[in-house]
């Protein structure tokens, strides 16, 4: 069980930040939007790196770092442009939240009219896909660190990794579901524009952030 708890808080420890990818969960979650698909994608995706970085894939990615590299640039190019579409959506505003028939009822009394556009599911989650596969962040943290911190627990590493999976599960699943409770906050096109303006100003740091080390090198 000690391994079990290892995995879970150090799989914690590495999830729980301000990422491209929480960020996305984050947004899917307060519009009450695929939530259930993209917990879903994310947590799978998280498993199958756990189980790949334990049966031993870091070694491949340690002996071939130019892997990285691409990825880096990449997740760069796909965060620069995501985070544009959301300065984008910044700019022009026009959103707001309705997440019921009582608020939409409520909305319609009051004059307001629910401007929220639906994404469809297969958008979110090619979004989710690339947010996830294309950080070059959670191979070298999730394949490469959990996959030797697991090897260190020998017999038991399966075990860690376990933990480390749940953590994942744990983590996207209150983090998408919770975050519907921030909608009372998010019923205003000035709130979305809010949003939308920390979610590109985070975007775009991230992308700047994923090349600088290798145009420092």
């Amino acid at each position: 069980m000690l391994s079990v708890f290892a995995g879970l808080g150090l799989g914690l420890s590495l999830i729980i930040a301000i990422g491209a990818q929480n960020v996305f969960v984050l947004r899917q979650g307060i519009r009450r939007e695929h939530v259930l698909a993209v917990v879903a994608i994310c947590a799978i995706s998280d498993a199958v790196l756990i189980i790949a970085g334990v049966a031993g894939l870091g070694f491949v990615i340690a002996a071939a770092p130019w892997l990285v590299v691409v990825a880096r640039w990449a997740g760069a190019l796909f965060l620069l442009g995501y985070g544009i579409l959301a300065a984008r959506r910044a700019w022009r505003g026009g959103e707001e939240l309705t997440v019921d028939e009582a608020d939409a009822a409520a909305s319609a009394s009051s004059g307001r009219t629910a401007t929220l556009t639906r994404t469809a599911l297969a958008p979110a989650a090619l979004t989710t896909l690339a947010l996830t596969w294309l950080n070059p962040h959670v191979y070298l943290d999730t394949v490469l660190m959990l996959g030797s911190i697991a090897a260190t627990h020998g017999e038991n590493r399966w075990l860690f990794a376990a933990g480390a999976v749940a953590a994942s599960i744990l983590w996207f699943t209150a983090l998408g579901f919770g975050a519907r409770h921030l909608g009372r906050w998010l019923r205003t096109p000035r709130s979305w524009r809010i949003l939308d303006a920390l979610i590109a100003v985070v975007m775009i740091a991230l992308a700047v952030s994923l090349v600088l080390p290798v145009l420092a090198g």
